[in-house]
Formats: structure tokens, sequence, C-alpha cells
């Protein structure tokens, strides 16, 4: 038992570190000219016009959620006048960065694991290194900063499209006055809420595109390894996003 223990031990820390290093070649190629502004473009678009039926469907929705949970727990205390600032806020802080980089996870960071993983089972990987080009550079580093650049504009979206959803739920529905509802948002919401859910919204776009890549680019051979990779990459992505959350909002609080 100790000795399968360490093992497992040993290979975690092994792929950790292997997983670091991918992060550290990307991030120093990165900043290497000559930089493939096209594929940049490419990839802005893959990770943000296509994902945004998704984030503006799920931001709608959680608004409207948000805004009829919220109403009947604070006309308990006869806060209910507080229901704008209370979903702005939620909105803000948490819910906007953590949910849109799940959605875009699932619909762009699949299909970026499944795409990378392809290109290494079918050697066209193999195909750039011995034509002596870096894969790094035409595969990795343009996703990694698109993933930072498109995040934080998918969340700001995810939020202002939540607001007006709960603002429908709680005017049409709910009977508030529209003045109201947005009347405090002013006073609660200021520019440290807005400051914490930017870099939340940066730190998971960059971890969003480290494990998928990481995922694809070390895939397993066959239809059964892209499978595998393109699963560990969306469960390892997701898990990675709660738990560097938890530990953002205990920094910045």
């Amino acid at each position: 038992m100790i000795r399968k223990l360490g093992s497992w031990a040993l290979t975690t820390l092994r792929k950790m570190g292997d997983m670091l290093i991918f992060l550290a070649n990307a991030i120093y190629f990165a900043f290497i000219p000559p930089f493939k502004f096209r594929l940049l473009l490419k990839q802005i678009r893959f990770f943000g016009n296509k994902s945004m039926v998704v984030i503006l469907l799920t931001g709608s929705f959680a608004g409207m959620v948000l805004a009829l949970q919220l109403y009947y727990t604070l006309r308990k205390f006869g806060s209910d006048a507080l229901l704008g600032p209370a979903i702005a806020l939620s909105l803000i802080r948490e819910l906007g960065p953590v949910l849109a980089a799940l959605m875009v996870t699932g619909r762009a960071g699949s299909a970026l694991t499944a795409e990378i993983g392809i290109m290494r089972i079918s050697e066209q990987i193999d195909a750039l290194s011995s034509m002596a080009l870096n894969p790094f550079r035409y595969l990795i580093v343009p996703n990694l900063v698109a993933a930072v650049i498109v995040f934080p504009l998918l969340t700001a979206i995810f939020d202002v499209i939540g607001i007006f959803g709960g603002y429908v739920v709680a005017v049409d529905l709910l009977g508030m006055s529209g003045g109201t509802y947005f009347s405090q948002m002013e006073v609660f919401v200021d520019m440290k809420d807005i400051r914490m859910g930017l870099y939340k919204s940066l730190s998971f776009g960059l971890i969003v595109a480290w494990v998928c890549c990481y995922k694809g680019f070390n895939t397993g051979y066959g239809a059964e390894g892209v499978s595998k990779s393109t699963t560990e990459a969306v469960v390892t992505s997701s898990v990675l996003i709660l738990i560097w959350d938890y530990f953002m909002g205990s920094i910045l609080l």
C-alpha cells in the first residue's frame, strides 16, 4: 500500500511539473517575436464570437434565477429594495466569471483539446517540428493569449445580460419598480468588486487555455486517447476554476 501510494504521489508530482514547464514555455514564446496575429484573431473568434450564444442564454437565465430566489429571501427581512445590488454583486464578484468560464470550457475548451489531440495522433505536430517550426508558437501561444483577452469580455457581457435578466423578472414578474432595482447599484457596487471579477476572469482564461492545450498536446494515440484527453481537460479545468475561485475570493476580500 505504501509503495502504491508513493508511486501515485510521484506520478502526480511529475505531471504537475510537466504542466508547469508547459505553461512556462508557452509564456516564454508569447514574448518572443514574430507573433502570429492572424492565428490570434482566428482564436479570438473561436473563443469569443462562437461562444456568444451560450453566454447570452446562460447569463440571462442566471440573472432571472437570482432575481426569483433573492427576492423571496430579501422580502423576509424587509430588504427587497436591495434586490438589484444583490444580483449585481453576485454576478460581478462570483457567478459571472465562474459560470462564463465553465460555459466556455464546455464549448471551446473541449473542442480545442480535441483539435490539438487529433493533430497529435495524425502526426501534424511532429511534422511542424520536422520542418523546424515551433509547435508552441503556432498552436499554444495564440490560444493562450486569445483566452486571456476574450474571457474578461465574455464575463462583462455575462454580467450585463444577467443584470438585465434579473430586471425583467423583478419588474415584469414581481412588480418591483425599475428605479428601485437600479437605484442602489452605484452605492453598493464599487471598483473593487469589478476588479475582483476582472482578475478572476483573466486567471480563468489562462487556466482553461493552459489545461486544454496541455491535454491535447500530450494526448494518447487513437480515438480513445482523444476522448480521454478531452474529458480530462474539461473536468480538470472546471475543478481548477472552482478551486482557484475560492483562493482568489479569500485573498481579494
